[in-house]
């Protein structure tokens, strides 16, 4: 598969993971965060889903193109592992990371952190959207929407 259907793909399965749970963390309480803001595509895509819910982006730097930029009082600037910890107990109802790289060695690495960080800023309850496996007791993989490949992209719920 060419590195551009790859993409494509990767993107479709956040796009329909993320409208398949939308009714579901519309009925719960807390803020969305965002772990990774890129250019602001998803950051731009989670307002349509969520207009009236706080939506926290996290990334190194401030890259995202103009209208998809956060609020300066919603953008976490920094390295994601260290400045998503503040977040801990934040009680999100949906906690979205598409922060691979596609570098089994890299990613290897942010997977000693990140399972953590997702379990811990969740409610009791909410649900985290991953492109990299979750591995963590407090996190139940529920299945996949019909048009997701099995290992494209990963949902989880909060125990």
């Amino acid at each position: 598969m060419s590195r551009l259907d790859s993409f494509i793909r990767r993107l479709s399965a956040q796009r329909d993971i993320l409208n398949a749970v939308a009714d579901e963390v519309g009925r719960l309480d807390g803020p969305v965060l965002e772990l990774g803001l890129g250019n602001g595509r998803t950051f731009d895509h989670l307002r349509e889903l969520f207009p009236d819910r706080r939506i926290v982006a996290f990334d190194r730097a401030a890259n995202a193109y103009g209208p998809s930029m956060p609020s300066a009082d919603n953008l976490i600037l920094g390295e994601i592992k260290d400045t998503a910890r503040n977040f801990v107990g934040a009680n999100a109802s949906l906690a979205h990371a598409d922060i691979g790289t596609g570098y089994e060695d890299k990613d290897a690495v942010t997977l000693t952190w990140l399972p953590q960080i997702m379990a811990g800023v969740l409610a009791s309850g909410g649900l985290a959207v991953s492109g990299l496996p979750l591995d963590h007791p407090d996190l139940q993989p529920l299945p996949l929407p019909s048009t997701v490949k099995e290992g494209r992209y990963f949902i989880y719920r909060r125990r």
